[in-house]
């Protein structure tokens, strides 16, 4: 097993995904849109779905899941079938992604149960802008 047992995810301060594992080896991410508006949070491995201020939406994730990802979509708009458009993150006009979301969007990536057993985590900072930027995100241990 890993060495971090909880991982935190926030949108500074504003969209919030905290990683827990379980004795059954699986990792949880519990995502809290924080932000004053409707974030259409959006993950692969998991899908997506919106979420109004305050709404939680929990991801149960494999720890040997390589090269995941988990943003949020802003500005969306689906039918009742799921089909859409988002103005940030658009992931192929779906609601459940099933692929990863085009730029402008902040991005969260997490390997987990990798090289050495250890889990990998990174954020597309605003210094760095890898997919560009649309929420403010916080993704840290604990």
């Amino acid at each position: 097993m890993s060495f971090i047992q909880h991982i935190p995810i926030t949108f500074f301060l504003l969209l919030l995904i905290p990683l827990h594992f379980t004795l059954s080896h699986a990792a949880r991410f519990d995502v809290r849109n924080n932000c004053p508006y409707i974030v259409w949070a959006a993950a692969i491995p998991g899908g997506g779905r919106q979420l109004n201020r305050g709404e939680i939406w929990t991801l149960n994730v494999n720890l040997g899941t390589k090269m995941a990802r988990i943003w949020a979509r802003t500005n969306c708009a689906f039918n009742n079938s799921g089909r859409g458009k988002c103005q940030t993150g658009d992931c192929g006009g779906l609601l459940q992604c099933k692929a990863y979301g085009s730029p402008q969007n902040t991005l969260a990536e997490y390997a987990l149960n990798q090289f050495g057993k250890m889990d990998f985590f990174d954020i597309s900072l605003v210094i760095s802008l890898v997919d560009g930027f649309n929420v403010p995100m916080e993704f840290s241990p604990t």
